[in-house]
């Protein structure tokens, strides 16, 4: 399943032409710019074929709906955007394979700013995929493709109908499901992560859910040692991430 989508910002637009994932559609670029930058990926996309239209800063923030486009954006049609569907085969042919999954599931996480921070992270943490409810929740967009640097063009992302539906074949398939909670009995640091995992976390403010809670088959907290009671999602995320990367490397 593909999307059309705009891509705004220096970053983020000389990531997304030097993916695979993604066809561009066109560029629009700042008039006569003198930023070298966006010569060098108007120069570029001519090289590829890439159509370029030639806008003003209002234009470009019309386009993008951000107004930091740093005077470029691309309109791609994204490949990684998947159905459950897809998602099921991909989980089978990975198991087939032998090979573990990393799955992040975000419990409607609502600020894009926080979903592109998870991709980004997820992305180097060698995530397979990212998903989300499709309502109530932030999807795909400028932001989230200008702060995950690049990660939003080439992690496949599944916004699905039923977040709780989906939690449950996965255990079917022998994925532990791994919930983050506060109000845990059991530190992060005391969960075996070496194997297929979903980790799953909760929306800002609220964390998870009860109903997406009981569908875990453990839920995990971080260990506070200040006055803060908890973290940001998106950095609550990256530590969650990373321990599964070092239990794995063990």
């Amino acid at each position: 399943m593909s999307k059309a989508q705009y891509i705004a910002g220096l970053r983020a637009v000389e990531q997304i032409m030097a993916s695979e994932s993604a066809e561009i559609q066109r560029i629009y670029a700042e008039y006569q710019t003198a930023n070298p930058r966006v010569e060098a990926i108007i120069k570029a996309a001519r090289q590829a074929g890439v159509e370029i239209q030639p806008a003003n800063r209002a234009r470009l923030t019309q386009i993008s709906g951000e107004s930091r486009h740093q005077g470029v954006v691309a309109e791609v049609r994204r490949s990684t955007v998947l159905d459950e569907a897809a998602l099921r085969t991909m989980v089978e042919t990975r198991l087939q394979e032998g090979k573990l999954l990393l799955l992040l599931v975000l419990d409607g996480v609502q600020d894009p700013h926080n979903l592109g921070a998870c991709m980004r992270t997820a992305d180097a943490a060698g995530v397979d995929a990212v998903i989300v409810p499709r309502h109530g929740a932030a999807g795909l967009g400028p932001t989230v493709s200008k702060v995950a640097a690049g990660a939003a063009e080439q992690l496949p992302f599944v916004p699905v109908g039923n977040l709780g539906k989906v939690l449950a074949w996965l255990g079917d398939y022998g994925i532990q499901r791994v919930g983050t909670s506060d109000r845990a009995d059991s530190s992060l640091y005391g969960a075996d992560l070496a194997g297929s995992v979903a980790l799953v976390m909760g929306r800002e403010h609220t964390g998870l859910g009860k109903a997406i809670a009981s569908r875990c088959d453990t839920l995990v907290s971080l260990p506070m040692q200040g006055v803060v009671s908890s973290l940001n999602v998106s950095v609550a995320t990256g530590i969650c991430l990373y321990e599964i990367v070092r239990q794995r490397s063990l």
